[in-house]
């Protein structure tokens, strides 16, 4: 499963062993090791990042979803809101990409005290024990969350609202005349706008998604190359469980280009 981890240390070394730590299971096989970051929270209860989002262990860049779980994490102390950008906005655009609940991020800053250091990473793991164990024998407390694909439904909600509200706009203006008419006509102009606009935001984020799967199938495929023995064998298995997983993402989005079509056509 795609998971967004969060170790949090006592010490910027300590966080680093935890880093080798999960590299030597991306090298065996027992994981996939997208990208990773090293963040700390001083004195002041400010958060920074002390390693810039890595690159994947065999240098691929796959951080969509970390960067923005180290927007998240790097808001003002306590808060989960304005983080990518110091609005709302950005916050929620963070949500959106990283795929994880408020409640997550809330639990790590909690743990996330002044002078902890945390180490972030995005892995596909099928079993727990190889990385908890790893990141508490290097002084780790390990917080771990499934990534959701909210891609699909985030595109959908946004596309039915519009859709209501121009349906809506278009029978009250069919039964309007003089004013209200012009008033509501301008309405309908100004919501099918948005809904452009809308559309427009989507295919960016939609692109940017679909660069981010096409770089980690590539680390997958190098992984399988390097592998050996039972370790070849679990990263084939992974990398087909992705591949049908991709597969069935991209059905669910091409029934939401499709409710675009629709919620364009006049």
């Amino acid at each position: 499963m795609n998971k967004l981890l969060v170790a949090v240390f006592d010490t910027e070394p300590a966080a680093d062993a935890g880093l080798n730590a999960l590299r030597a299971l991306h090298a065996a096989g027992d994981i996939t090791l997208y990208a990773t970051g090293v963040l700390a929270r001083d004195a002041d209860g400010k958060v920074a990042v002390r390693q810039s989002m890595g690159d994947g262990p065999v240098g691929t860049v796959t951080g969509l979803a970390l960067g923005s779980l180290i927007g998240l994490l790097g808001g003002p102390a306590g808060v989960a809101i304005g983080a990518a950008t110091g609005t709302v906005a950005g916050a929620v655009r963070d949500f959106w990409v990283a795929g994880v609940g408020l409640d997550f991020i809330e639990a790590a800053l909690q743990h996330l005290k002044p002078g902890k250091v945390a180490l972030v990473a995005e892995v596909e793991e099928e079993w727990v024990v190889p990385v908890d164990s790893a990141l508490e024998a290097a002084g780790g407390q390990v917080f771990r969350r499934s990534r959701t694909e909210v891609a699909a439904a985030h595109f959908d909600h946004d596309i039915a609202a519009f859709k209501a509200e121009l349906a809506s706009l278009d029978a009250e203006a069919s039964h309007a005349t003089g004013v209200a008419k012009t008033r509501l006509q301008t309405r309908l102009a100004t919501t099918k706008a948005g809904l452009d606009a809308a559309v427009h935001r989507a295919e960016q984020r939609l692109d940017a998604l679909k660069q981010d799967a096409a770089s980690k199938a590539a680390l997958l495929k190098l992984q399988l190359e390097q592998a050996q023995g039972h370790a070849k064998a679990r990263i084939d298995d992974r990398l087909k469980r992705i591949k049908a997983g991709q597969h069935a993402r991209g059905a669910k989005l091409g029934q939401a280009w499709d409710l675009t079509k629709e919620a364009l056509t006049p």
